[in-house]
């Protein structure tokens, strides 16, 4: 006895049994070499031109038209903070950093041929007369929580330094791929702030 399947269901089953097929193929694996390897690049910290360090002025005696101006500011909000006027030295150690963008880094060096965060920062005192030491330079100095252009960038509890230079940004040989650059503070982790001059 035999019986016969309508068209329509050995269509059905034709088509199931194809869909079986296909979902039985496995499908293609992809095999790494034991050698491969993977790499992130580190993010690329863009750094803007330098700005002109200007030398403090001569305080003049107070006149009429001075003390008018300081009423209205001492009636001004208390909403902008202050800043102090930076110090010669302080400027000069600010313009001396400049000097040094566009240096490459090199792990131990000390010279504008190559140097590190700390080689970097002594060779800058020193162009001013300043001597300090060559890693952890902070040590000599006092901790300030107003920093002002030339004061020390100490960050990452020590793992970096570099020169402030004011507006949030400093100067310092960050990593064999970018050099010594101008970037924002807060680039490149947690700050404390070390001077000579407080």
């Amino acid at each position: 006895m035999s019986a016969g399947l309508p068209a329509q269901a050995a269509e059905t089953h034709r088509e199931a049994s194809a869909l079986s097929d296909v979902a039985s193929a496995s499908a293609p694996s992809v095999v790494a070499s034991n050698e491969a390897q993977v790499s992130f690049e580190r993010p690329v910290v863009e750094s803007v031109a330098a700005p002109v360090v200007e030398q403090p002025a001569q305080q003049a005696a107070p006149t009429a038209r001075t003390a008018a101006s300081t009423v209205q500011a001492a009636s001004a909000p208390a909403a902008v903070a202050p800043v102090a006027a930076p110090t010669a030295a302080g400027s000069s150690l600010a313009g001396i950093a400049y000097t040094g963008i566009g240096h490459p880094y090199v792990w131990g060096g000390t010279t504008p041929a190559g140097w590190d965060c700390s080689g970097f920062t002594q060779w800058v005192y020193a162009q001013a007369g300043i001597s300090i030491p060559r890693v952890q330079a902070w040590s000599i100095m006092k901790p300030t929580s107003t920093p002002m252009p030339g004061d020390l960038v100490v960050q990452n509890g020590g793992a970096h330094v570099g020169i402030y230079v004011g507006n949030g940004m400093m100067i310092s040989a960050l990593n064999p791929s970018q050099g010594t650059l101008l970037h924002a503070v807060a680039a490149t982790g947690t700050s404390a702030y070390y001077t000579l001059t407080h």
